[in-house]
Formats: C-alpha cells, sequence, structure tokens
C-alpha cells in the first residue's frame, strides 16, 4: 500500500454515480434476470472506465471502479450465496419516526433496490464465476490509467450480518463466522488480482445507533469486537498492507445526535488487520474528531483515511478548508500516515442522488487541490 513519503495522497471511499445506462441495465437485471446481462456488462466496463478517467482527471491517487456494475456495496452478494430470502429489514435511509418532515424529504432519495432477505439456510458461494468476473471487469477497465495505485471494495463479514438480518444461525457470531469463512475467498481474489482490498465495516458504528442504542456501550462494544475477531479470520492469510477498512455512521443525510463518539471504539477498530483505517471527519458531527489522536497512540505502521470532504452536501468545500482538516491531522499522527480522503461513498446506493453528479467531481477536484495546498506546507516545514 502507497504511503504519503513525500506529498500527502488522495483517495475516496468507494462508490461514485453511476451512469444512466448502468442504473437503467441493472434495473433491467433486477426485474428480468440475464435478459440483458450482455448490455449490462458491456455498459459497466464503459462506465468504470469513465469513473477512473474523470478520478484521475480530479487529481486522486488512489483511485477504484466507482462500484459502477453494484446495486451498492453490500447485497451485491446476495446473487453469489446461497442461504437468503424473504424480506428481512427496511429499506435504508429513509428516515425515522422521531424527524418525519426528514423522512418524508429522504424518501424522494430512496434507492429502487430494496431488496433486502434474512439468512434461512447455510451461508455458502453458488456463483463464485460471477465475483471473479466482477473483479476481472474491473481490472481489465482500468488497464491504462495513470493512478498511484487501485482498490477495490468488499463487504465485511459484520456489515453483511447487518444488512441480511439471521434466521438460521444459532447465534449472531455464528453467523458472522461463517460470513467470515465464505467471504474470505472473495477478499484473497481481490488481492491475488493486484488490487488494495477495502473491506466496507459501517457495522462497527452504525450497529449502536441502528440497532443496539438501548444497549449499555460496554455490551455494544462487545458485539463489534466480536465483528473484528471475525474480520480478522477472514483475512488471516492476507497482509496487512494489501487491505484498508472503511468504518462510518451512514451516507445519508441525518441529524447524526445518536452516532456513536469515535473515541468509544476506535480501539477496538484499531485491533483489525488492515493497515489503513477510513472514516468521516468532514461532517459537523465529527469534524472534531481528529482530537482524539492527541490521546489515541496509532498503533506502528498504521495509516488514517479521514474524510475531508462530505459526501452528503452539495457544498463543493474550499480546499483551504480541506487544506486545513488534512494538516489537523497530521500534525497529530504524521503526515506519512495520512491518506486524505472522503465522508463516505457518493453513489452508496444505485439510483439514489443526493449529491448532483457534476458536484462530485468539483468536490473530488478540491480535494485534490486541498491536499496539494497541505503537501506544500507539510513538506516546507522540513525543508
Amino acid at each position: 500500500m502507497k504511503r504519503s513519503i513525500d506529498r500527502i495522497l488522495t483517495t475516496h471511499t468507494g462508490s461514485l454515480p453511476r451512469t444512466a445506462k448502468v442504473v437503467e441495465l441493472l434495473l433491467a437485471e433486477h426485474a428480468h434476470p440475464g435478459a440483458r446481462r450482455a448490455e449490462l456488462k458491456a455498459a459497466v466496463r464503459e462506465a468504470i472506465a469513465y469513473v477512473v478517467g474523470k478520478q484521475v482527471e480530479c487529481g486522486l491517487d488512489i483511485v477504484n471502479d466507482g462500484e459502477q456494475g453494484r446495486t451498492d456495496y453490500t447485497v451485491h452478494v446476495l446473487d453469489r450465496l446461497t442461504g437468503f430470502e424473504g424480506e428481512s429489514s427496511p429499506p435504508m435511509g429513509t428516515g425515522d419516526e422521531e424527524f418525519p418532515e426528514l423522512a418524508a424529504i429522504l424518501k424522494q432519495f430512496a434507492t429502487p433496490f430494496q431488496h433486502r432477505p434474512m439468512c434461512t439456510g447455510d451461508v455458502t458461494w453458488k456463483d463464485w464465476p460471477a465475483a471473479q468476473a466482477d473483479i476481472a471487469l474491473s481490472k481489465e477497465a482500468m488497464q491504462g490509467a495513470k493512478a498511484e495505485e487501485f482498490f477495490m471494495t468488499s463487504p465485511s463479514p459484520g456489515q453483511i450480518a447487518r444488512y441480511l438480518k439471521n434466521r438460521h444461525y444459532k447465534s449472531e457470531e455464528a453467523y458472522v463466522f461463517a460470513l467470515a469463512g465464505v467471504m474470505s475467498r472473495e477478499y484473497r481474489r481481490i488481492v491475488d488480482a493486484g488490487f488494495v482490498l477495502q473491506l466496507d465495516c459501517p457495522d462497527l458504528a452504525m450497529l449502536r445507533h441502528m440497532v443496539y442504542l438501548d444497549l449499555p456501550l460496554s455490551e455494544f462494544r462487545k458485539i463489534i469486537a466480536i465483528n473484528v475477531a471475525a474480520l480478522n479470520h477472514a483475512v488471516k492469510d492476507i497482509p496487512a498492507d494489501r487491505m484498508r477498512m472503511h468504518v462510518c455512521w451512514g451516507s445519508t443525510m441525518a441529524p447524526r445526535h445518536t452516532d456513536v463518539p469515535l473515541k468509544d471504539i476506535i480501539d477496538i477498530v484499531l485491533s483489525a488487520k488492515p493497515l489503513a483505517v477510513s472514516f468521516p471527519a468532514a461532517n459537523g458531527r465529527h469534524e472534531h474528531e481528529w482530537k482524539i489522536w492527541r490521546e489515541v497512540k496509532l498503533p506502528d505502521g498504521k495509516i488514517v483515511i479521514p474524510g475531508v470532504i462530505d459526501s452528503t452536501v452539495n457544498t463543493v468545500e474550499h480546499p483551504e478548508v480541506v487544506c486545513d482538516r488534512i494538516l489537523n491531522f497530521a500534525n497529530v499522527v504524521g503526515r506519512e500516515n495520512i491518506i486524505a480522503g472522503v465522508d463516505c461513498g457518493f453513489g452508496t446506493f444505485a439510483g439514489r442522488v443526493q449529491v448532483d453528479t457534476k458536484i462530485v467531481w468539483m468536490k473530488l477536484a478540491s480535494l485534490a487541490e486541498g491536499a496539494r495546498m497541505a503537501s506544500r506546507e507539510l513538506w516546507k516545514k522540513a525543508a
């Protein structure tokens, strides 16, 4: 994994706005599986090449496929794994009873892909070739791109368990470890293909306010510690420096007043094997949390990827704001231990648009410019 040796490197969280053609064909595939699959594959290949080019044009160093071929970052596994049927939870991101007016607003951002089945049987691979094809297509579509490094995302065992509720295994721990055993194959394949593996782990923060808000913090910490143990089991044979992980409190517009503070979970998060940890640090609920690193010692070799761009608003952050956010982190964890990122994905769910696509690219360009400004400041001091 690349480090910020002579300048602050830049990246993003994973999902980017899908092209209209890809969304149309994902919907067609959802309604009539296989009917237009060849068209979908061609459209995804074209879309990946496009978003990779846009990332490089914006100035990002570490890029990916934008998750163009997936309906979202988690439930695409349903097409590949056995053991799921029925419905287990309502669509995400549609608000709650506490804020009915906000819930009404958020409904207009809901994704058309709302199938959330439950686990009713043993989880195993039913279509491993589809996973291989997904990885191969992304690699092929990125060929020739002038980027420092390429990453690819995959959901953590705990995140899959958060989305797709357990009705089969004797305990949540048994379920999450079963998922770890199955998903380890995909994780290994991504790394073998030459990508840095990004494990999406929003469960480590989101489970608090979405499921376990009434539990004592100590009990919640035990739950996510099990999820991290399962994650570490799944990646036990993968070098730490070929992995990064993303932790977050959600990608929707929300008050976030019940978010678990980062300081309450950071020790557990840092016990995960991946070398780098990505997390939101630009939105108004968490921007101050860079200060926890005055007290929390970053383990030797670890890297942080704080979000310095808010992925839920259409405001284009000024490069000086981005620069200031980067400097805050660099001054407490060291310039070589930070990569500048984005709070969350810009295209978490296919068909849901919160930030105008053109503004997404403007925000990423501002991220890159702010990183250049911070680099001049940080490396000038050592000159």
